[in-house]
Order: C-alpha cells, then sequence, then structure tokens
C-alpha cells in the first residue's frame, strides 16, 4: 500500500474525476424534472387523469369556499363565467347548488393533501374539519335529492347535471395538461433526537434515512479536491394557480348577441301575428338559452366574456316572468287618477281603462232606471267602485298582485281566482240591474255599496 509523507498528495486526474461525480453527480443534488403527462386518448384515462389533478381550490379569489376559481384557475376560464354557470344551472333545474356542494367536498384545498371527503375516512390531512365534511355530505344528499324528485322545469336537474358533466369532461380533454396542480407531499414523522418526533415531508424523512456511503472507502481528508458548489438559494413558493392569460378579442360574443337579437325580434313579430306560443316566458327563454350556448362556446373560445352582463338580467327576468302571470296583465290607456261621477245611465262608459294610476268610479248618484253594463280595467293602481244602495249587481272581481273585495268576500296575493256571483243589496230582488266586470293588473279592488 502508498504511504503518504508531509501534505496529502491528490489522486490521478481520473480518480478525482470519478469521485467527483459519485459525490456530486449521483447524491441527488441535480434536479430530475417529471415527465410531462401526455394527451389524453380514452374517456377512461381522462376520468382519471382528472382525478388525480383535480382542481384546487385557493386561498386567493374566493367567494365562498372557492370552487369557481378553482375550475377557472385550473382550465384557463375566467371564475366569474364559471359563477354565472352555476347561477343558471340552478335557475334551470337546481343542479348548481349540489355540484357547488359536491365541489367543496370532494376538491381539496390549496396546500391540503386531500378532500374533505377523503380527509373524513382518513386518507390525509384536509382544513375541512371531519364535522363539517358530515355536515356538507348531509346538505349534498339532500339537495341532489331535491334537484332530481322535481322542480318548475321538468327534468332539469338531470339535464343541468348532464350538461355540467359533458362541459366539465370536454374541458378537461381539451385543456387537461394546462394548471396542473403540483402535488402536495404527504408528513411524515421524523426523530429529532431528543426524543421526541416532529412532521416532515416525505422525501426529507426518506433523505434523512439513507446512511453516508464513501464510494472510495478512503479518508476525504486526504483528497485535494475542490470545494463543492454552494447549493443555489431554494426559489420562493409560488402558488401553482395563476389567473388566466389576457384573452384576445373574439367575435363570440358580437354573433351571439347578433342571433339573440334576430331571435327575440322574430318571436316578438310572431306574436303580433297571432301566435300565442310566443310570449314574453318563452321568447326570454329562447335568448337566454342562445346566450347560455355563447357562453359555453365562449368559454372554450376565450371569448364572449360581455354576454354575462346579458345573462344576469334575463334570467332575473326569466324567473320573474314565471312566478308572475304576466299574462293577463292588461297596461294599455293613460296615467294618472281618474274620477268618474255618471248622472244618468247615458253618462256611464261601457269601458274605462287606465294604464297606472288609481281609479274610482261613483254609480251611487244613477237615478233607478234601465240595466247597463261597465267595465273598468287598470294596468298598476287602486280601483274602487261604488253602487247604488238598491241596485241588483252581477260582478266579477280580479287582480294579478293584490286584494280584491267585493261586497262581503275577499281575496289576497297573486293569481288568485276571480270573484264571482250576485248582490241584490239589503232590499233583496228587485233593484236596477248593473252588470260590472273590474280587473285590476297590479293594485287593489274594491266594490262596495254607497
Amino acid at each position: 500500500m502508498a504511504s503518504f509523507s508531509g501534505k496529502p498528495q491528490g489522486p490521478s486526474p481520473m480518480y478525482a474525476v470519478f469521485a467527483w461525480r459519485m459525490l456530486f453527480g449521483m447524491s441527488g443534488a441535480s434536479e430530475t424534472r417529471a415527465p410531462k403527462p401526455g394527451p389524453l386518448n380514452g374517456f377512461e384515462e381522462t376520468v382519471k387523469d382528472f382525478w388525480v389533478s383535480r382542481p384546487r381550490r385557493p386561498h386567493a379569489g374566493r367567494k365562498l369556499a372557492g370552487v369557481a376559481a378553482a375550475i377557472g384557475y385550473r382550465y384557463g376560464i375566467d371564475p366569474v363565467v364559471v359563477r354565472i354557470a352555476l347561477v343558471v344551472a340552478t335557475v334551470f333545474g337546481g343542479f348548481g347548488v349540489p355540484f357547488y356542494l359536491l365541489g367543496w367536498l370532494f376538491l381539496p384545498g390549496e396546500g391540503d393533501e386531500v378532500s374533505g371527503f377523503e380527509g373524513l375516512i382518513g386518507r390525509g390531512r384536509s382544513a375541512v374539519s371531519p364535522a363539517f365534511a358530515v355536515v356538507l355530505s348531509v346538505l349534498t344528499v339532500v339537495s341532489v335529492g331535491g334537484s332530481f324528485s322535481g322542480s318548475w322545469f321538468d327534468g332539469g336537474g338531470l339535464i343541468s347535471f348532464a350538461l355540467i358533466t359533458v362541459a366539465l369532461y370536454l374541458l378537461h380533454r381539451s385543456r387537461g395538461q394546462e394548471n396542473r396542480p403540483a402535488p402536495v407531499v404527504p408528513r411524515a414523522p421524523a426523530f429529532t433526537g431528543n426524543g421526541a418526533f416532529t412532521m416532515t415531508d416525505t422525501a426529507t424523512a426518506e433523505a434523512g434515512a439513507k446512511p453516508g456511503w464513501d464510494p472510495l472507502a478512503a479518508d476525504p481528508a486526504g483528497w485535494d479536491l475542490p470545494d463543492p458548489p454552494s447549493a443555489p438559494p431554494p426559489a420562493p413558493p409560488t402558488s401553482s394557480y395563476r389567473p388566466p392569460e389576457p384573452r384576445h378579442r373574439s367575435k363570440v360574443g358580437s354573433v351571439t348577441f347578433a342571433v339573440a337579437v334576430l331571435i327575440a325580434g322574430g318571436g316578438v313579430l310572431a306574436n303580433l301575428d297571432g301566435n300565442a306560443w310566443f310570449s314574453a316566458q318563452h321568447i326570454i327563454g329562447l335568448v337566454l338559452g342562445v346566450v347560455g350556448i355563447g357562453l359555453v362556446v365562449g368559454a372554450f373560445a376565450r371569448g364572449g366574456r360581455g354576454l354575462i352582463g346579458l345573462a344576469v338580467p334575463l334570467a332575473i327576468a326569466g324567473m320573474v316572468l314565471t312566478t308572475v302571470p304576466f299574462q293577463n296583465f292588461d297596461f294599455r290607456g293613460g296615467t294618472g287618477d281618474l274620477r268618474a261621477t255618471p248622472r244618468s245611465v247615458a253618462d256611464v262608459q261601457p269601458r274605462y281603462q287606465h294604464a297606472a294610476g288609481d281609479i274610482d268610479l261613483d254609480l251611487s248618484k244613477l237615478p233607478a232606471g234601465a240595466p247597463f253594463s261597465t267595465e273598468v280595467v287598470n294596468g298598476a293602481g287602486d280601483t274602487t267602485v261604488i253602487v247604488p244602495e238598491t241596485a241588483d249587481v252581477t260582478y266579477d272581481c280580479s287582480t294579478g298582485a293584490g286584494s280584491a273585495s267585493c261586497f262581503d268576500r275577499s281575496t289576497d296575493g297573486i293569481s288568485q281566482d276571480a270573484l264571482t256571483g250576485t248582490d241584490n243589496g239589503p232590499d233583496g230582488v228587485g233593484g236596477q240591474k248593473i252588470t260590472l266586470h273590474v280587473k285590476n293588473s297590479v293594485g287593489n279592488v274594491e266594490v262596495r255599496r254607497g
């Protein structure tokens, strides 16, 4: 064996290079990059990859639980578009709320190892507590059952569920390789040396568990090698989520708006031509359907954001028109208060009509005479009709929204049945015959004796 005297001499350059590579080239100092995932080919592969690379609910940009923001950041869509889609799915079918709850339950939060449901069954760490995960599970089951059991739009729950599922599938097929969330490494216990354990990530625990190894079985102090390069400082942690890139101008919004205007105009013309199917509710529904298709197309083509300002008021108008029966409302005529006190049967008009304002018709000053009939129609306002004490009145009274009181009968609410009947007064049959029709769109109706 060779001996060394004085200052230790270094080995030949070949051995030095070999030792350098063994010590620093194979010790894990060089970072290896994971290969980029390949394109998704089949349905099963797409579904599995979606689950593996699920969107993560971010801390920034969320409004409630971050489900819409997670989907938007994951697939490069403005989260506002996702929120509008969920609102539309809630209005037309009711599946928007169950979908949001499912996302809250099964999408992990940013920095969590697993989702809330997986944390409930002990699969890892989640910021969603087990108790709250149980509450979310119960709410999800109840809301899913409610959306499928029935709604004002027959089959809407199933249709909205299918549309959301297909949209997610197509989004992942086309953009599944973009903005993939970085996996969160689960923490493992590590021995600190003083009899205690601390939590560290699995990679650190495995690196600390490997024993040292001298590739040449020699004292490293005897080698005259240059100092190893210092490791670069770790890069500051960055979020795996980034806002979508600025969108280029798209023609989706302009084309959709033009088609919506044509549909609305055609529906109005068809209604004026006598086609009763093209009511205000149906026309708004058709236009909202066109706008919804434009929003879906715009989500893929990165355009049509301006359609949101049209979809929101249309959705609100659709809900109002569906709830309140405007088909029987009549808003023709002038505005302001109308007061009439005819002194003879000849002065009584066959029709008193006003668009907005109060109508007060006093028939109590009429002398007994020939029978007559009159109609009172009011768009918005209160209507009061006073008849003579001894007149025999055949009446029908109705209001679209408000209260109606005709002699000793009354009703209150929205779209109530008309009050019909005959009131002969305190003297019984034998008075002047009056036929009275009173109809209000919005407001109160009162018919009484003077």
